[in-house]
């Protein structure tokens, strides 16, 4: 972080992972949408699934059926792609709906009330804007909810031209896509590591030099590190 957390006029959050502790949700619910093709194929996309943290279920199905399946012609692909869509949203929605918010996620909003908060995920995006309005936490993301299929890059690159997110501004991810996207608009990063599902992440922070935090509930105390492999 290269500013006091006061300082940043604009939060940019990731959702799995680091609101919600809905990464072992998602990872379950790409299991059980790819299993009708056998355990094989459906073990073959989880580990797709957790090496590319943060991509939209759009582009992770759609390397299912090109690489891992093969389906046969562009008709059958189709059907196909919205029964893996339809199933995988179905377990999506009831994990998003019980799994654990963030400590201190309220404190934190409390303590912030002059920044603009947004969630920049890869989920769906009026999935999110759904559970996040039953949860009750719709309103505290004042600057909007934005999911795919558009991907993290292009949502940055829309609101900062629009204004929507103004410097300084800090992105809280769980994946090394979070990390690329934010370094790729100009915002400062850090990495929240305990519900993250990204490998050996210690080692890959060092290297980095990026700021970790075990859970947004650190900013409230302050003990964030920079490159901090045992945080």
């Amino acid at each position: 972080m290269k500013h006091q957390l006061l300082d940043y006029a604009t939060l940019v959050f990731d959702c799995d992972g680091v609101i919600l502790d809905s990464n072992k949700v998602k990872t379950e619910a790409f299991f059980q949408a790819t299993l009708p093709y056998g355990e094989a194929a459906a073990r073959s996309m989880i580990d797709y699934h957790i090496a590319n943290g943060g991509v939209s279920r759009y582009k992770k199905f759609a390397h299912f059926q090109q690489h891992i399946v093969r389906a046969e012609s562009s008709h059958r692909q189709a059907s196909d792609l919205e029964a893996l869509l339809q199933t995988y949203a179905s377990h999506v929605r009831k994990g998003l709906l019980c799994c654990s918010l963030a400590p201190s996620l309220e404190a934190l909003r409390k303590g912030n009330p002059s920044s603009v908060w947004l969630i920049v995920s890869g989920g769906d995006q009026s999935e999110l804007r759904d559970v996040f309005n039953q949860r009750g936490i719709f309103d505290w993301f004042d600057g909007g909810i934005f999911g795919s299929p558009d991907t993290k890059d292009e949502i940055l690159a829309r609101e900062l031209v629009s204004g929507n997110i103004k410097s300084p501004a800090l992105f809280l991810g769980d994946s090394k896509y979070d990390y690329e996207a934010a370094r790729e608009a100009g915002l400062d990063f850090v990495f929240v590591s305990s519900w993250s599902e990204v490998k050996n992440w210690q080692h890959w922070v060092q290297a980095s030099d990026i700021t970790v935090i075990d859970s947004i509930a650190c900013l409230l105390s302050g003990s964030h590190k920079r490159g901090d492999a045992n945080h």
